[in-house]
């Protein structure tokens, strides 16, 4: 396993929270690890880039 870094992030309090109970639904260790699934399925899907990183589903805005 590769070694892990700290990065700073921002996130909203619902975006935490959303994290968190991933976390705990799934028995992962810890929010970044639910972080780091996520990201690992974009990178995995990658022909679905568009689909992930194109189509707006802002709630902030």
């Amino acid at each position: 396993m590769s070694q892990l870094r700290n990065y700073p992030l921002e996130l909203r309090p619902y975006h935490f929270d959303y994290l968190a109970q991933m976390a705990r639904k799934y028995d992962l260790p810890d929010e970044g690890k639910a972080l780091r699934c996520l990201i690992n399925f974009a990178i995995e899907e990658s022909g679905r880039e568009k689909e992930i990183f194109e189509e707006i589903r802002c709630r902030d805005c």
